[in-house]
């Protein structure tokens, strides 16, 4: 099963309910940090055995001796990551996405591919969860690519909870594609709503099931509820304004190992999330 946690923004708490939901987990389970950008996953476990993995992306190099000046690879490319002006093209790697299409098209066969590194993806061990964490360089912007190496280092057919970026961007749908089911962590104010109707629209395009999680409920109004009430959305679970978690969570202990009491919590919320994926409810994507 491939349970994801998203959210229509950042700080609602997705990674405090994906790793307290891996931490319960009755058997193996991958916990893959697909937040690349600024993974925070590994804060919360003491994990061992690891091993990293550099990821790099193909990208063009130029043999002015060879290249005729045609721009046919400029013209290939959406991203203007090589363009030239009848002469020798320039070639801007940070644009670059790795698609390979100005190799294909260039008659002389002046261009050649070269890797360029983007970042790494690390496993380590914490018990019975296997964490995967993919970290991007600092200055690359291609997020994307490298959530998809976080995603591959994951064997098949294993269980896998995937904490994903915040947002609805082009790293959210990476992260959360041909899932089995989606977790929409929110929260009870206005940004937080609005920011979900955003993250509903997102998965419904997507044609995943769903359902949404609540966080330091009673801190706003009840505006999220009324809201998933018209739309027929399932509240799944609700996370208490509590200051015990807060001040845990600002040491880096779980929420289920310093409060014993969530710990049957997060246990029903993987019960009721096993039996949205038995129905397969992907049509409306909604429950």
């Amino acid at each position: 099963m491939k349970i994801a946690i998203a959210s229509g923004k950042g700080g609602t708490g997705k990674t405090t309910v994906a790793v307290n939901l891996a931490r319960v987990y009755d058997g193996n389970v991958f916990l893959a940090d697909c937040d690349v950008e600024e993974p925070n996953a590994h804060l919360f476990l003491t994990t061992t055995d690891h091993e990293e993995k550099e990821v790099s992306l193909p990208v063009p190099r130029v043999d002015e001796a060879l290249c005729d000046g045609c721009a046919l690879c400029a013209r290939i490319c959406r991203f203007s990551a090589i363009v030239t002006f009848g002469t020798t093209p320039l070639v801007f790697p940070e644009m670059c996405h790795g698609c390979g299409g100005c190799t294909l098209v260039c008659p002389p066969k002046a261009i050649t591919e070269h890797p360029r590194r983007i970042g790494v993806v690390e496993t380590s061990q914490a018990d019975n969860i296997t964490l995967v964490t993919g970290r991007l360089d600092v200055g690359v912007a291609l997020a994307p690519p490298l959530i998809k190496e976080v995603r591959k280092a994951i064997p098949a057919g294993h269980d896998v909870i995937l904490d994903a970026p915040p947002g609805t961007s082009c790293p959210v749908i990476a992260a959360i594609r041909e899932t089995d089911i989606v977790l929409l962590v929110t929260e009870p104010t206005p940004f937080g709503l609005n920011d979900l109707v955003l993250a509903v629209d997102m998965v419904r395009a997507l044609g995943l099931p769903f359902g949404v999680i609540v966080n330091r409920m009673g801190s706003g109004d009840r505006r999220i509820q009324e809201f998933c009430e018209k739309e027929n959305i399932a509240i799944l679970l609700t996370i208490p304004d509590d200051r015990r978690i807060a001040e845990n969570y600002s040491r880096g202990i779980l929420m289920v190992d310093a409060l014993p009491e969530y710990e049957a919590v997060f246990k029903d919320l993987l019960q009721k999330i096993r039996k949205m994926s038995v129905k397969g409810e992907k049509q409306h994507a909604y429950v």
